[in-house]
């Protein structure tokens, strides 16, 4: 039997990797027919970054049994949460379980302030935006540079995959991409790096970010990339 099957709606470390249409679904169908439990990580994916949904499991059309969540949802501040079902919340009193730092007033008081501040100025929506505009933009890039190869993601949750050229679609050698990777940084921009070979842009900007945000963005990608590919 299958006691647990997680995943994030967008593998974030990953590489800004995306599933195949309905394959988050038919692994739920198939761990729940083994009696396992479903989980979904939405400590990178939650709290609207995707622009079309608040979670990243809505996109999937599932409902996990678990769901866990962090970073974000304190904006700075330490804060995680796990979300469950009574069933599963009530196996807890089957033994001693205590937590040093839950339940904190202070940190509980701050999340409940970002999941405000999200509603309020429309962050999600913001996500959405500025997401279509960023990455219109980095597909822009990869028309123009052979060393751009995947462009993908959604919302404020992107990656730009780097190749030694489109033809091989090789990695690209990590010296070179750490050589980029540092002048992004020299410039002014700081972006993740991830994927199977370390050689993925990982681009998750704060939620409020503006058009001016982005243009800067995609101004420095254009002059680096420029500089060590022309």
């Amino acid at each position: 039997n299958a006691e647990y099957m997680g995943a994030e709606g967008i593998q974030g470390v990953g590489g800004t990797t995306q599933f195949p249409k309905n394959f988050i679904k038919q692994a739920f169908a198939k761990a729940r027919s083994h009696g396992g439990v479903c989980v979904m990580d939405e400590v990178q994916t939650g709290l609207g970054r995707l622009g079309s949904h608040f979670w990243a499991f809505e996109s999937h059309g599932v409902v996990p049994d678990i769901v866990t969540m962090a970073k974000g949802m304190g904006n700075g501040v330490p804060l995680g949460a796990v979300i469950t079902t009574p069933e599963i919340a009530a196996s807890l009193n089957k033994g001693i379980y205590f937590n040093t730092y839950g339940g904190n007033a202070l940190t509980s008081a701050v999340g409940e302030e970002v999941l405000n501040i999200i509603e309020d100025e429309k962050l999600q929506q913001n996500c959405g935006n500025m997401g279509e505009k960023l990455i219109k933009g980095l597909i822009s890039l990869q028309n123009e540079f052979e060393q751009v190869g995947d462009v993908r993601g959604k919302g404020l949750m992107l990656g730009m995959e780097m190749v030694e050229n489109r033809e091989s679609n090789q990695p690209m050698k990590m010296q070179k991409f750490l050589n980029v990777f540092e002048d992004l940084k020299d410039n002014g921009l700081l972006v993740g790096k991830g994927g199977p070979y370390g050689t993925v842009f990982r681009i998750k900007p704060p939620m409020c970010i503006n058009e001016s945000d982005v243009a800067m963005c995609l101004d420095i990608f254009q002059k680096v990339l420029t500089k060590h590919f022309k």
